[in-house]
């Protein structure tokens, strides 16, 4: 039913009819305009109120598809097979001990007996954090600080260990060098690491530019520069500013004159721009280079064992 017609026609529709009655016959081109406007808006009607056609039937959506889809995703399966089983003897079975914790940073702290052990579910490799002594007994709990730089050790005897993971290198640390406040440290990583001992976060730069393990460092005299030498017979000037710029080469210069490890080195205490370095026994050389341009000076033939001591 229309209740708008009806509304219309019982409210302003009488006024329309009153208007046709007061006014003089129009031509019949504009009575026909008139009566077919009417026809057009439904306004020839013999009733007020009359039903009207019933609005066609909206069209179906097809809806199973999606609802197929909604329903798989709202489906979790829980796996009936472990992914990965880590064997793990010593594992004391208490009740109330806590000997599992894993870290934000994706690494498995487990402690068996004296003994805790990280496993890096990124690289499902395993590694020995600490084993105390008998007298301080069993490891009874562990826990990751939020930072996954600490880890707190709970033992048998009410004694709690914090701990700091080891930062920076991942194989032994075989030579040293201090300029100033920054502690600089080669290991057979290959890496080379300056750590700011006055901040928290040490690890201020790091050069790569070895092959096999880093066993010289020496320092210049202004702090400026930093002469390295490897078991890849290469010798690396790094200059301190240029660490920043974080480029592929981080060196000044790349050295491979010397034919064996090069652990001895030193700078000239008189002038600032010259440095010496000594091979291994295949090399039995001492050589002399200009830091400002990469070039041999001089050198000295006839040193063998004595230049790697």
């Amino acid at each position: 039913m229309d209740f708008d017609y009806a509304h219309y026609m019982l409210t302003e529709g009488w006024k329309e009819k009153n208007k046709e009655k007061d006014q003089s016959p129009s031509s019949p081109s504009k009575e026909a305009y008139r009566q077919r406007l009417k026809e057009v808006f439904g306004m020839n009607r013999p009733r007020i109120l009359a039903f009207s056609n019933k609005p066609p039937a909206p069209h179906p959506i097809a809806t199973p598809s999606l609802e197929a889809v909604s329903l798989r995703k709202r489906i979790r399966r829980v796996p009936q097979t472990a992914e990965r089983i880590l064997d793990c003897p010593g594992l004391v079975n208490d009740y109330y001990l806590n000997l599992l914790d894993w870290g934000k940073g994706n690494v498995l702290a487990i402690a068996l007996e004296n003994t805790v052990y990280l496993w890096d579910a990124s690289t499902h490799s395993t590694s020995e954090l600490v084993t105390v002594s008998d007298d301080e007994g069993s490891v009874t709990s562990v826990s990751w600080a939020p930072d996954c730089r600490h880890i707190a050790i709970g033992l048998d005897n009410s004694v709690i260990q914090l701990r700091t993971l080891r930062e920076g290198h991942q194989a032994r640390i075989g030579s040293l060098a201090w300029n100033r406040n920054i502690l600089t440290t080669g290991s057979a990583d290959s890496r080379i690491i300056n750590n700011d001992l006055r901040i928290g976060s040490h690890i201020v730069e790091t050069y790569r530019g070895h092959r096999h393990e880093v066993c010289g460092l020496k320092w210049s005299p202004s702090g400026r520069y930093l002469a390295s030498g490897g078991n890849d017979n290469l010798v690396h000037i790094w200059d301190r500013s240029m660490a920043s710029l974080n480029s592929a080469t981080q060196w000044l210069h790349r050295i491979q004159n010397h034919t064996a490890a090069v652990k001895a080195l030193a700078w000239c205490p008189f002038q600032s721009n010259m440095m010496a370095s000594g091979g291994g026994m295949n090399d039995q050389c001492i050589k002399f280079w200009n830091i400002n341009t990469g070039a041999c000076l001089n050198w000295i033939p006839g040193f063998g064992f004595a230049m790697e001591q």
